[in-house]
């Protein structure tokens, strides 16, 4: 699977499907890939489908397509090895120089599959019912007015805050490296069992990240009115709030199974993606 808008990620698909070939690997696509790839090879519908028909998902492309391939394979335990053609590159195993390596490692043994939670977003709507994944985070936010809103967060029940400001990063393990970071948020390692609930630009300068069980229940409330907010899975906007709706925000019964190479850790990555001291590169 590549993402079909980088001319590079299409390039680097008619490569490894050549390389996968002499190992005499059964090699199949989605759809869309083969179409802008140009891929004679047999053919999915969609990310699921191939998902339960192959071994192993091969992405070629940024964080934001396997934050894709991740939501739409929900529920297939199939590995994904993701190569890098985008900035930060958090999720994926390599860049596209080392695909050679990467893949003479996987057929020799040389990599580790992790399992990173989903969490996912249901809603009763006056516009209809909302039920969404997401592999980083939600992000319940205002529209284009530079305007406050007001959000009520509960945990199990029971009142956490009110916050006002720009809106609030519900993130994952996995997601805390991405907007949440950016917003202020704390580095959480993927192995951690915790939620993240990240304000964005909080009116009140004593609001900070919060941490909280991954088996906690956290339930956002829309308290303003008039004011455009959005819900958002993965950066992805999927539903519009009106005053009084209530999102409710789990972890998911699924999983994202990412593929590493042996050796790497979640350490060495924090260190060459964000340049810590520390970092060989």
């Amino acid at each position: 699977m590549a993402n079909p808008d980088k001319p590079t990620a299409l390039t680097l698909a008619r490569r490894a499907v050549s390389l996968l070939a002499r190992r005499r690997c059964e090699v199949l696509s989605d759809a869309p890939t083969a179409t802008a790839a140009r891929l004679h090879l047999p053919v999915c519908p969609d990310a699921a489908s191939l998902a339960a028909q192959t071994d192993l998902l091969l992405v070629l492309g940024g964080d934001g397509t396997m934050l894709r391939v991740a939501r739409e394979t929900a529920g297939h335990a199939t590995p994904i090895l993701g190569i890098n053609l985008g900035t930060l590159g958090f999720l994926t195993a390599a860049s596209a120089r080392q695909l050679p390596t990467v893949l003479d490692a996987v057929w020799a043994g040389g990599c580790q599959v992790e399992s990173r939670s989903l969490i996912e977003a249901r809603a009763d709507l006056a516009a209809g019912p909302v039920a969404e994944l997401a592999l980083n985070d939600f992000v319940i936010s205002r529209g284009a007015l530079p305007r406050l809103i007001e959000l009520e967060v509960r945990i199990n029940g029971e009142l956490l805050t009110r916050y006002r400001g720009d809106g609030l990063i519900v993130s994952s393990p996995t997601g805390s490296t991405a907007y949440s970071l950016a917003a202020g948020g704390a580095v959480v390692s993927p192995q951690a069992e915790v939620f993240a609930l990240t304000p964005i630009c909080p009116h009140t300068l004593s609001n900070r990240s919060v941490i909280v069980r991954l088996d906690a229940r956290i339930e956002v409330r829309l308290a303003t009115k008039r004011v455009e907010t959005f819900l958002a899975a993965d950066g992805h906007t999927c539903a519009r709030l009106q005053a009084g709706e209530e999102v409710r925000i789990r972890r998911s019964r699924h999983a994202a199974h990412l593929v590493r190479l042996a050796g790497s850790s979640f350490f060495d990555t924090l260190r060459q993606k964000l340049n810590w001291s520390g970092s060989s590169v």
